[in-house]
């Protein structure tokens, strides 16, 4: 199958994506704007990326003649368009067919809700498309809920490798390690996690080894930083800063419990990562994770906005070892048998077969 993807070279979901399909005989060429592009040089050699003229906003607006020739001259069998917003605007002002549109997130839990025309614009892109395709049944029905789309949605979830985010075995350490690899921004709600770490500490001797690790960067960093400082926090709490993709389950593996609590999550990917590795989750109760973590049973979800119900939890795991290494085993094999990558790509594979049989039917 020839498969064109617009979408942005430098995240991590469309290079799994990418990869995955390539590594499978698809001839696949991936369409993005040159201030996306991929500098960690993650993407298969045999995965041809090209680079469209415009960067910045503009260029979602600006390229689409651009990438209306490169269309027309690869002939692929379907366009895959992945965000809503900026390159599913690409993708319909380029008039290419048949398209299938991934929703990722953001595009419809916050971009349609900034203005009437942020709204417009995502539902024009997601009517132009021949079908949608959402990571989770939850975004899907935000999708018909704000658009009232009738045309079918697909549920194509972000699959994780399950050989490389795996248990490791873990060498025997006295500190109790709390974790989130996760964007400092305020969807993601890593202040409730630092205030929710310091009510568990309270609980605890004063001489208890214990220790928070948060990896990623963001717009929060410094605020969180003060957060950690005013708490007292020094030598306990710690902003580890971004690490790459590729480390992202060497630190999930040197945790004890992962946490995430966000006030916004359309799927939900870092639980599944570190189920993935064995690792027990405590969420929060917002959507991606309410359909991806199963409370009581690979973890535990909790109330939006309660640090004091997440800590809870976390004092929870922390005493029982036993529990956390059957959470942690249930965790691993639920990821195995919903969100094992191949298994997922399969399911992207179905669909894109499904969109081209329809679509040429209706020629």
């Amino acid at each position: 199958m020839k498969i064109a993807f617009v979408s942005a070279a430098q995240s991590s979901h469309t290079v799994k994506w990418v990869n995955a399909l390539a590594q499978r005989g698809h001839t696949v060429r991936l369409y993005s704007l040159p201030d996306h592009a991929d500098k960690q040089k993650s993407i298969d050699p045999n995965v041809q990326t090209v680079l469209l003229k415009h960067s910045g906003f503009s260029g979602y607006f600006r390229n689409a003649k651009q990438l209306k020739r490169e269309i027309e001259s690869f002939k692929p069998d379907i366009v895959n368009a992945h965000y809503a917003s900026g390159y599913g605007t690409l993708a319909r002002l380029s008039h290419v067919h048949p398209l299938l549109l991934s929703v990722w997130g953001s595009d419809v839990y916050l971009f349609p809700y900034k203005s009437p025309l942020h709204k417009k614009l995502i539902a024009d892109n997601i009517h132009y498309a021949d079908a949608v395709a959402s990571t989770s049944q939850v975004m899907a029905e935000q999708v018909r809920r704000l658009f009232g789309s009738k045309k079918r949605i697909f549920i194509t979830p972000f699959g994780v490798d399950c050989q490389k985010f795996a248990p490791r075995e873990k060498t025997e350490k006295k500190v109790f390690v709390v974790g989130a690899v996760k964007s400092l921004e305020p969807p993601y709600g890593m202040d409730d996690l630092i205030r929710a770490f310091y009510l568990f500490l309270k609980r605890l001797p004063p001489d208890t080894e214990n220790v928070l690790d948060i990896y990623g960067k963001g717009s929060m960093n410094g605020s969180l930083q003060q957060l950690i400082n005013s708490l007292n926090l020094k030598g306990k709490a710690f902003l580890r800063g971004a690490i790459p993709n590729t480390d992202v389950q060497y630190a999930l593996n040197n945790m004890d419990v992962v946490c995430l609590p966000s006030i916004s999550e359309s799927f939900g990917v870092s639980a599944i990562e570190a189920m993935a590795c064995g690792i027990p989750v405590v969420a929060s109760d917002a959507d991606g994770f309410l359909e991806t973590v199963k409370n009581n049973v690979t973890g535990f979800t909790v109330p939006k906005r309660n640090p004091e119900a997440m800590a809870e939890k976390i004092y929870l795991l922390e005493q029982n070892s036993e529990l956390r290494r059957k959470m942690g085993k249930a965790g691993r094999k639920y990821v195995m048998q919903f969100y094992d990558l191949n298994k997922n790509v399969e399911i992207m594979e179905n669909v894109y077969n499904t969109v081209i049989r329809s679509a040429t039917a209706s020629m």
